[in-house]
């Protein structure tokens, strides 16, 4: 007697295009990683979520991410691997990267998320070692951050401890950054576009922090105006189509 098999997971027909073109932008993001000197060697990784829009409830949803120690310069569209939000491999011929789970567990509790990002970034990661937030001092930190960059508990690497540090961290602060305690950033944003910015932000404001802070003790910007930076910069900065008059 022939014991049925299950048929492993598939990228369903409706959402093949969506996955391709995610594919291709994941890859071309992982190189802005060591572009902008934010990991060494295999470390670091990005994500992007893939939305089926037949089932609103996020079920159907995918995530693209890169697999386990490749090298970046080894990155192509064809070597992303696919995963659905448990953190189960749906298609690639490799292993998922060691971070899956996290990414999946963030995608899974934090529905407006659609990318992130893991790097161990020199100063940041040193802010994380020392289990301290990076205050508000700048007003590129109110404008990207609103706040301090925020501290999540320490958590070993392999299931989704690491996604539950990120989303309870999170979900009580604007910041698309967390410092994971004796880790290193990861970062959250609309897309995985959003997600690699902020990664670059956080590290950029953990250094100048830091410089900052080998003259003397840095000055905090009052509260009041860390929420009118952030405003602004969120809603009014940059460029907006302007409805037609006619």
């Amino acid at each position: 007697m022939t014991t049925p098999t299950t048929a492993a997971p598939a990228v369903p027909a409706h959402l093949r295009d969506a996955v391709d073109a995610a594919k291709e932008r994941v890859a071309a993001l992982h190189a802005e990683l060591p572009r902008w000197e934010l990991v060494v060697w295999t470390a670091g990784n990005v994500s992007e979520r893939v939305r089926d829009t037949t089932r609103p409830d996020g079920s159907g949803d995918l995530l693209v991410i890169k697999p386990s120690g490749v090298a970046y310069d080894d990155i192509t569209p064809d070597a992303m691997v696919v995963c659905d939000l448990d953190a189960t491999l749906v298609e690639g011929d490799r292993s998922p990267s060691s971070d899956t789970a996290a990414h999946a567990y963030v995608y899974r509790h934090m529905p407006e998320v659609g990318g992130v990002v893991h790097t161990h970034s020199t100063y940041a990661t040193a802010w994380a070692a020392r289990g301290e937030p990076v205050p508000c001092v700048l007003t590129m930190m109110a404008d990207e951050f609103g706040g301090d960059i925020p501290v999540g508990p320490f958590a070993l690497i392999g299931d989704d401890s690491i996604g539950r540090g990120i989303v309870e961290t999170l979900r009580e602060s604007r910041s698309p950054a967390v410092l994971m305690r004796n880790h290193g950033p990861f970062t959250i944003g609309a897309d995985a576009r959003a997600a690699v910015k902020a990664a670059v932000m956080c590290e950029e404001v953990a250094r100048t922090v830091h410089v900052s802070r080998q003259l003397g003790e840095p000055t905090r910007i009052a509260q009041h105006d860390v929420d009118a930076l952030y405003e602004r910069y969120q809603n009014v900065y940059g460029q907006h189509t302007v409805p037609d008059q006619h």
